[in-house]
């Protein structure tokens, strides 16, 4: 009974030892295992093939306009003297501590500057439009009165821009607020370029007047074409039946 007893202890040892005790070991082979849990799954390693593609490599080709995790935008590209003046031809989200890249006048305090550091156009306003749409308009609303969607679903305290403090501040100001955020609204410096927070300050400018403009805002020869029109529609005497 003994000698069963120990054959079979044997037997047992023998097993757990080469389920347990060879496990991992180096093979060519997959080894066998009983509970694999999740040491080894399917999944793309650094330098290391692939049978999961057809050319057998792990390693992909980065997707087009994509910047690798942990690597930091590029100051400048395509020519960076020339890019105020023409502000789309270059990946631009940082440069020196002047006026065009700080909203300051001189690159320390709070001495915001106004004006807007290229000529504006009506491309201009349309990429400033077309930025602000995609970024500002969820919070601030597609007129700037701080009525934007994400205020439906909780989110307190989005400016309105439509106030008298926002449309007396400066260009600079407004500028660095994107750039870098204010109270609870984060900054944008890493995902707007340069000339694009421009534009959209210059957009926010047109909303502005857009929603609280008079008849000083049109020009003086419209204005007074306009006035004519209508003073003249006021003393035609209707005609009787």
């Amino acid at each position: 009974m003994v000698r069963y007893f120990l054959l079979l202890l044997a037997l047992i040892s023998i097993l757990v030892v080469s389920i347990a005790g060879l496990r991992g070991c180096k093979t060519s082979r997959p080894p066998i295992e009983i509970f694999p849990d999740m040491v080894r799954q399917d999944k793309v390693k650094a330098q290391v093939p692939s049978n999961f593609f057809a050319d057998g490599r792990g390693a992909r080709e980065h997707v087009a306009g994509t910047v690798p995790l942990g690597y930091s935008q590029p100051e400048c590209s395509g020519g960076c003297d020339a890019k105020m003046g023409s502000p789309y031809n270059a990946v631009y989200f940082s440069g020196k501590e002047d006026y065009a890249n700080t909203g300051k006048n001189s690159g320390a305090g709070t001495n915001w500057g106004t004006g807007i550091p290229f000529t504006v156009a009506m491309s201009t306003l349309e990429r400033g439009r077309e930025r602000y749409q995609i970024q500002c308009a969820v919070c601030h609303g597609a007129t700037g009165a701080g009525n934007g969607i994400a205020t439906k679903y909780g989110l307190v305290g989005v400016a309105n821009l439509q106030q008298q403090r926002l449309r007396d501040m400066s260009d600079g100001e407004i500028f660095n607020t994107i750039s870098n955020g204010k109270n609870t609204m984060l900054g944008y410096g890493a995902t707007i370029q340069v000339p694009d927070r421009w534009a959209i300050v210059a957009y926010i400018r047109a909303l502005q007047r857009s929603q609280n403009a008079t008849i000083n805002d049109v020009p003086a020869d419209q204005r007074a074409a306009f006035q004519g029109t209508n003073a003249a529609s006021a003393t035609t005497t209707p005609a009787k039946p």
